[in-house]
């Protein structure tokens, strides 16, 4: 808990120095992160792997039932994202990801990559090696990593207040085992399961929709009256919450 207020506190002093100083976008970063470090100011038309990082952090932003694809190619429907990004944040909103845009984030994330307020280990309590299910091990923990991002903008907008996760990555014994579907998202790793706490389920699976799940079923579907799935691919179901 040290450790990411010290980072929170560090990213956002830098933030502010570079607001004072005029300095919205630049060559580089002004804060050197411990999983990825952006070089460059990035806008639309630009493409790498710099910008295939900085889509999977905001692919929690990407308006009502939609989502971004996470390839590289900073387009329109990135520059959208960031735009919403930084408006949550407080931040100029002018979808050109700078060092102010990129100091955020790296206050907003861990050292392997993942959000501050979600982990692997919380999304994957099936077993350590992401293995066994219905893509590679590599692919499964890189959904469950999109998804994360995911959360934590759901989070975000619900207040900043905690999002308990239930279920997360299942290898098929794991899935047959709790009676999943046999198609489950679980299997892909993109999957997540979400028990009431601080919000009511169907508050999540309502809010939900504005940050990149397509799949969310939750109270009122057959049996989902205890939690609310979403995922990244599917369709909305929760009879019980309305529109």
């Amino acid at each position: 808990m040290f450790r990411r207020a010290s980072k929170i506190l560090a990213a956002l002093v830098l933030t502010a120095a570079a607001t004072l100083v005029g300095t919205t976008v630049g060559a580089s970063p002004a804060y050197a992160d411990g999983c990825y470090t952006w070089g460059r100011t990035l806008q639309q038309g630009a493409s790498g792997e710099d910008v295939r990082q900085l889509q999977i952090r905001v692919a929690g932003y990407p308006g009502y039932n939609s989502q971004i694809a996470i390839d590289g190619v900073f387009g329109p429907a990135t520059r959208s994202a960031v735009i919403r990004f930084q408006q949550a944040y407080g931040l100029a909103a002018d979808g050109v990801a700078g060092p102010n845009t990129f100091n955020r984030i790296y206050a907003l994330q861990d050292n392997d990559c993942t959000p501050i307020n979600f982990s692997y280990a919380e999304l994957n309590k099936c077993n350590s090696n992401w293995s066994g299910g219905a893509v590679s091990a590599a692919t499964a923990r890189a959904n469950a990593l999109v998804s994360m991002w995911k959360l934590q903008a759901l989070r975000h907008a619900l207040g900043s207040q905690s999002i308990r996760v239930t279920s997360g990555f299942r290898s098929y014994s794991c899935n047959s085992a709790v009676g999943g579907a046999s198609n489950s998202r679980h299997l892909y790793g993109d999957g997540v399961d979400l028990g009431a706490g601080p919000h009511s389920l169907c508050r999540l699976a309502q809010q939900a929709r504005y940050h990149g799940f397509r799949q969310i079923l939750g109270p009122g579907y057959p049996g989902h009256n205890d939690h609310t799935h979403v995922a990244a691919v599917g369709g909305w179901s929760a009879p019980s919450c309305g529109m």
